[in-house]
């Protein structure tokens, strides 16, 4: 069989699908693997996971890449568990250990103590190991040539930090956080606080924005359906900005909307909202304080 003949024929479908990510498995091969099993012409996620990590990754398909990026600004959520007494050069367990110290004694009021101080906002100096680029070049990169540069910290949100357990030597932690939080770095500095260093051993994302994991959506249940059921499993379009308001576009003004164009609308505040001719999604839109609704991503469906 030709190689040609071996393509399959992609399509324009649009969506949302939220993936409960493998472990060992980066972000784009399980989102091309997506993409495969749905024959997605065009397909990106919202927020990469390292391999080491594992659960949710909302998949955006065709159109819905459009509103990707409110889900890579959104909050997350993650449980994760800190080795203590190691640090290692990546942060987790992927790196060689650099240093073993001794673990204190733990309770649990000295770790609540310590997990006071990373709660709210606060200053996270970001990982050599990550995506960040230095004149163009990803930090990553020079980390694995040995190279390090410096980096100014930058302002996070921690917006809870339990303590879902502990042992002699490790914490387990749910984390909400803004985006720009490096679960890594948080661990290391806890376990700097506790006087003993420590690396991440475990991370599982529970919740972007306002989608929660789905347990059974990985890709073996995927593989295991037809493709209609498949695609029954999708989130529609707008499902990334479903927590906007939603209304519907002028009477006799879809095609100027569609065509990008601004119309006046009776409206009772500025706003960003969903448009809607009837119950198809025309994209989002905001309302200025003349009244006017201003297209600022189009669908084409």
């Amino acid at each position: 069989m030709s190689l040609k003949a071996q393509k399959i024929s992609r399509r324009h479908i649009s969506g949302v699908f939220l993936l409960n990510k493998p472990l060992g498995l980066s972000s784009n091969a399980a989102l091309q693997k997506v993409r495969w099993l749905l024959r997605a012409q065009k397909a990106g996620h919202t927020g990469a996971l390292d391999p080491l990590a594992s659960g949710l990754l909302p998949i955006c398909l065709g159109e819905a890449t459009k509103f990707s990026h409110y889900l890579l600004e959104s909050t997350k959520r993650y449980q994760t568990v800190v080795k203590l007494g190691e640090t290692t050069s990546t942060g987790d367990v992927e790196g060689e250990v650099l240093q073993s110290s001794p673990v204190q004694l733990l309770t649990a009021e000295t770790i609540e103590e310590v997990l006071a101080q990373f709660r709210g906002d606060i200053q996270q100096i970001p990982p050599m190991y990550s995506a960040l680029k230095k004149d163009g070049r990803p930090l990553y990169e020079l980390a694995r040539k040995g190279i390090e540069i410096e980096r100014e910290a930058r302002p996070i949100t921690i917006y809870d930090l339990t303590l879902l357990g502990f042992t002699e030597d490790s914490l387990s932690l749910d984390v909400t956080c803004s985006k720009g939080t490096y679960i890594r770095v948080l661990g290391e500095d806890i376990g700097h606080a506790l006087g003993c260093g420590g690396h991440l051993i475990q991370l599982h994302r529970t919740k972007t924005g306002h989608f929660d994991l789905i347990p059974e959506y990985t890709i073996e249940y995927l593989e295991s359906l037809t493709e209609q059921q498949r695609e029954a499993l999708l989130l529609p379009v707008y499902a990334p900005v479903d927590h906007f308001p939603k209304i519907q576009v002028p009477e006799g003004r879809a095609d100027y909307f569609q065509k990008g164009m601004e119309s006046n609308i009776e409206h009772a505040a500025e706003a960003q909202v969903i448009v809607f001719d009837g119950e198809k999604c025309l994209g989002l839109a905001e309302i200025t304080d003349k009244k006017r609704l201003v297209p600022k991503r189009v669908l084409n469906l």
